[in-house]
């Protein structure tokens, strides 16, 4: 069936609804040489409320701070219909080690921060921005907790994290009654899978909502790159192109361009394009809440806002399916192996629904 803005999702096991395409405010400011300037941000902005959109994704060092200080002025006259979110972590002051990182102090500093940016006396959504591999867990769930129980926050969650550290920190969320994680962001695409693993199950498992990021691979899945990009030799001649950072990261393979065409020939058969394919694709899958779109353009976001209406056959998701598959490794191949099926159950016939 078709979507639309206003067509609420639950987030994770909160009662909170929201958007099921969630809009990234990444692109709002030109402070790192590239995005949308204050008029075209607030086109964007305005295009997405007004399709019923109520879910802004951003992060306290989004372009610097202009992504949350545009955001405070966008919202001002209707901040209480939205749900705003945003992140804490990254380092805000290049040689002062306490403005970043996952510790007690960042964290409250951070949120202040973005409070006054953001023009607003609370926060719908908290993430913990990525994993830093020192600040112990209970002082990460404490400091959230305690900012919610002071009504700055009102729910907190956490990206770019190990699956065992999340499913940890939730267990010990509920058996301390603090506030519980209701959000994962990751990024996943056709191209990147890897969170099928664990990230996505532990996720449903554990009350999570998958917020996906990067859901077109960094403009990877819309068909624009040509192979000849893979003889590029010098990244740094393009240096704060998309292009140049897909090449740095990696993204623009043989592989990924397959995958790409088959995406490419699936929307040529629907009469839509390769980014709404893309984009439903990740929308499909169950344990998704909200994929977030990098729009620059209003065009662009029009033609992502698109992808709500995207319905595929049975042997269109099959290719799309096949074109990004990865193997799940130990133990989850070893676990659905039709031998370990018939040690167990032997010729029981036993329905599973997850």
């Amino acid at each position: 069936m078709p979507l639309t803005l206003d067509t609420y999702r639950l987030l994770g096991r909160s009662g909170l609804r929201v958007s099921p395409l969630a809009l990234g405010a990444a692109t709002f400011g030109t402070d790192w040489g590239w995005g949308a300037e204050q008029d075209e941000a607030r086109k964007l902005f305005d295009l997405y409320v007004e399709r019923g959109g109520n879910f802004i994704d951003t992060a306290n060092t989004y372009t610097n701070g202009s992504s949350e200080r545009l955001l405070g002025e966008f919202t001002r006259e209707r901040r209480e219909s939205l749900v705003l979110a945003t992140k804490y972590t990254t380092l805000r002051r290049p040689g002062d080690p306490n403005s970043g990182g996952g510790h007690r102090k960042s964290l409250f500093t951070s949120v202040e921060a973005s409070l006054r940016r953001l023009n607003t006396d609370y926060i719908d959504l908290l993430y913990l921005h990525v994993w830093d591999f020192t600040t112990p867990v209970e002082e990460i769930l404490r400091g959230m907790d305690d900012l919610v129980r002071q009504g700055k926050v009102l729910y907190v969650a956490i990206s770019n994290a190990p699956a065992w550290q999340v499913s940890r920190m939730q267990a010990i969320a509920d058996l301390r009654g603090w506030s519980p994680l209701v959000a994962l962001q990751i990024e996943y695409n056709l191209v990147e899978r890897t969170g099928e693993r664990d990230l996505i199950p532990m996720a449903r498992e554990m009350g999570l909502g998958v917020i996906p990021y990067s859901p077109l691979a960094g403009g990877v899945l819309t068909g624009k790159y040509r192979r000849d990009v893979l003889t590029a030799t010098n990244v740094a001649s393009e240096d704060g192109t998309r292009k140049s950072f897909n090449l740095a990261l990696g993204t623009l393979t043989e592989r990924n361009l397959a995958i790409a065409d088959v995406v490419k020939e699936v929307a040529t058969e629907l009469g839509r394009t390769p980014a709404q394919v893309g984009l439903a694709w990740t929308l499909r899958n169950p344990g998704v809440t909200a994929p977030v779109i990098g729009a620059r353009t209003p065009a662009h976001l029009e033609d992502n806002m698109g992808a709500l209406e995207v319905d595929f056959t049975t042997s269109q998701l099959a290719r799309l399916d096949e074109a990004g598959a990865i193997e799940l490794g130990f133990p989850h191949d070893m676990l659905a192996s039709d031998h370990i099926r018939r040690v167990m159950a032997g010729d029981l016939k036993i329905e599973t629904r997850r």
